[in-house]
């Protein structure tokens, strides 16, 4: 099991907190420290949908010129998601073939 995300967030902290409360190894992938693969990015888009992995609410979303935000697409959102990883939904915890994006505790108990 991997959770991806940024050390400093709190939901990634509230889901961390959660696996470690229930005593759940895990591997943190840091996406500024460690990079985000294009391809495992793509993969994620293409089974999630761009719009469930694009953070709006965040101030990277909201920094972004308003030409940028107003226009984006697929393509777009996956290339502003690898150049500014913080604009990515956190936590994303992967799970053999299940992906969760946010930190819900029901989700994690129905998946773990």
């Amino acid at each position: 099991m991997i959770v991806y995300g940024i050390p400093n967030c709190d939901t990634i902290r509230k889901a961390r907190k959660w696996l470690q409360s229930h005593g759940l190894e895990y591997q943190f992938h840091d996406f500024r420290k460690d990079g985000l693969e294009p391809a495992l990015l793509q993969e994620w888009a293409d089974t999630l949908g761009w719009e469930t992995l694009l953070n709006r609410r965040g101030t990277s979303w909201r920094k972004l010129p308003e030409k940028t935000r107003d226009s984006v697409d697929a393509k777009a959102a996956v290339r502003i998601m690898l150049e500014q990883p913080a604009i990515i939904k956190r936590p994303v915890l992967v799970k053999g073939k299940k992906i969760l994006v946010g930190f819900n505790e029901d989700d994690y108990r129905k998946l773990l």
